[in-house]
């Protein structure tokens, strides 16, 4: 069994530098959200729900990145670098296809989109602008993170933290010059973040298309993107298929969350925007634990190492319920100073006390299921039982619970907000009978 001192340092080396990424996409949207809070609330809300049409297209890139990586790290564990191309191939073919949709929806028709989160006139309009211009980072987004996930499987993994960290801090800086209008910039509002986050996405593309073209680098290549591997083409969507559904699941179920809140009143859409944001940066940690330690397992099993891999899952099953606490903790502690720096009203503030609460005990469950389910199952194949889990569990439970308590009930805000959070929780005991079956250790590869 290979030094446990190893292992630490091998996963501290994915850990921190995906976490780190995690934390600079979560500081994005926590820039936005405190910039245009500083403007007005509807400027906050409308980008908030906005957003969501981002968050929809992000499920399908995110499926896409999961099939790569699953089979990246394999291939690359079992030294197969020809296969790791194809696998780029398959991925970005598919990414450029669902990137381009959702470009042309946001560029055309963006009032209807908006109408599917808010009745509320200004919202839609705000939204609507933002939306026009921050569609095209869409297309250039869906090449870049492919990129980037064949980059922190590979063994690039702080490069590709740093090649994110810039365009994020990119966007940043924009978002305060355009959104304000300092200096020889023009106040431009919400148009402003979009047109920030607009650059920094091509800023991000050019700079990994630059990393693609040095020496010994995982490369783009045409003819494997017209032409897939029909055997490998197969066994990707075996496995990233139900990942898809998983996604597409789970995510339209949060995106009902979002729906249930936008239609009680906006001092709720408000608060939830910022208990969302502050989520965010609070789980990268976990985020880091659950990509990293897919990664780690994926490379045994590919490696043929099934005894390792299995010791490798439990070892980062740990540290996710360790890591997970902590991150809770750290956020309830926090919780007090962002409720006295958000810009908002005193109603939406007392709803923001509370949704941090909720949302400290939603992490710590949420860490340890997105370990096992997106990290360690996925590193084995083993992408169903997702699919089958956050199914039943948000459409089946939490999904008709909210909509009830919201719209038939009539139950105050904070108690449906409650309702709609539960679903990391009870979803745990079924996740960890599922883990002790071990049906994740498994090496997918092939002699190619």
């Amino acid at each position: 069994m290979e030094n446990t001192r190893d292992f630490y340092a091998k996963l501290r080396r994915l850990v921190l530098p995906i976490a780190f990424q995690q934390f600079m996409i979560a500081a994005v949207s926590a820039s936005d959200a405190v910039m245009l809070g500083f403007l007005n609330q509807d400027s906050l809300s409308a980008v908030s729900l906005a957003g969501q049409v981002q968050f929809v297209y992000t499920l399908f890139l995110f499926a896409l990145t999961a099939g790569t990586s699953i089979f990246t790290a394999q291939y690359w564990g079992k030294g197969d670098r020809a296969s790791v191309e194809k696998v780029l191939g398959i991925s970005l073919k598919a990414s450029v296809f669902i990137s381009l949709l959702f470009t042309l929806a946001a560029i055309f028709l963006p009032e209807l989109l908006m109408k599917a989160f808010t009745p509320e006139k200004r919202l839609i309009e705000l939204g609507a602008e933002y939306l026009r211009i921050v569609g095209i980072s869409y297309f250039m987004l869906g090449i870049s993170q492919i990129y980037l996930c064949i980059m922190k499987n590979c063994g690039q993994a702080m490069k590709s933290a740093v090649i994110s960290a810039v365009s994020m801090a990119v966007n940043i800086g924009l978002n305060a010059l355009l959104i304000f209008g300092i200096g020889i910039f023009p106040s431009m509002g919400v148009a402003g973040a979009a047109v920030a986050t607009t650059v920094s996405k091509a800023v991000e593309l050019v700079w990994t298309l630059a990393e693609m073209l040095r020496k010994d680098r995982i490369k783009i290549r045409l003819s494997l993107i017209i032409h897939n591997d029909r055997t490998l083409l197969k066994d990707f969507w075996k496995y990233t298929l139900p990942v898809l559904g998983n996604q597409i699941g789970w995510g339209g179920g949060f995106t009902m969350y979002t729906v249930i809140m936008g239609h009680l009143n906006d001092n709720a859409v408000a608060a939830n925007s910022i208990a969302n944001i502050v989520k965010n940066l609070a789980v990268c940690v976990c985020t880091g634990i659950a990509s990293g330690g897919g990664i780690i397992v994926g490379n045994e099993l590919g490696r043929g190492n099934l005894d390792r891999a299995k010791e490798y899952g439990a070892r980062v099953c740990r540290i996710a319920v360790i890591g997970g606490i902590i991150s809770g903790a750290v956020l309830l502690a926090l919780s007090p100073l962002v409720v006295k720096a958000a810009n908002l009203t005193p109603e939406a503030k007392g709803y923001l006390k509370v949704m941090l609460i909720v949302c400290s005990y939603y992490i710590a469950g949420k860490s340890v299921n997105m370990t096992t389910i997106s990290g360690i199952f996925c590193a084995g194949g083993d992408s169903r039982f997702g699919l089958v889990c956050d199914t039943v569990t948000m459409w089946a439970v939490t999904v008709p619970l909210g909509l009830i308590s919201a719209f038939v009930l009539k139950l105050p805000v904070l108690a449906v907000y409650i309702i709609i959070n539960i679903d990391e929780i009870i979803k745990l005991p079924a996740v960890y009978r599922h883990y002790k079956k071990y049906l994740w250790v498994k090496d997918l590869t092939r002699e190619m």
